[in-house]
């Protein structure tokens, strides 16, 4: 997935990256309530990169993502990680 910041977006760009665990109903709650979230207070601005962390383990490990659901807001900074168990 292509990397993007708050400069490509007039207003400043919302990014945020979902690691989930496939449909385990952690991610799935998480899922619905990041879309709900970014289209009620940043319905113009936002984007979410989705990461299966049973698709792709290396990333998660890579990126130092030990727990899921895990989200992580890229842009604008500062980067921010929250584990939401």
């Amino acid at each position: 997935m292509n990397e993007a910041h708050a400069s490509d977006h007039p207003n400043g760009a919302y990014v945020f990256r979902l690691y989930f665990a496939g449909g385990a109903p952690n991610s799935v709650r998480a899922l619905a309530n990041l879309y709900a979230i970014c289209r009620k207070h940043f319905p113009e601005s936002h984007r979410i990169e989705l990461i299966d962390v049973l698709k792709d383990p290396m990333r998660a490990l890579a990126d130092a993502v030990l727990v899921t659901p895990t989200v992580v807001k890229l842009s604008p900074a500062p980067e921010l990680q929250l584990s939401a168990i």
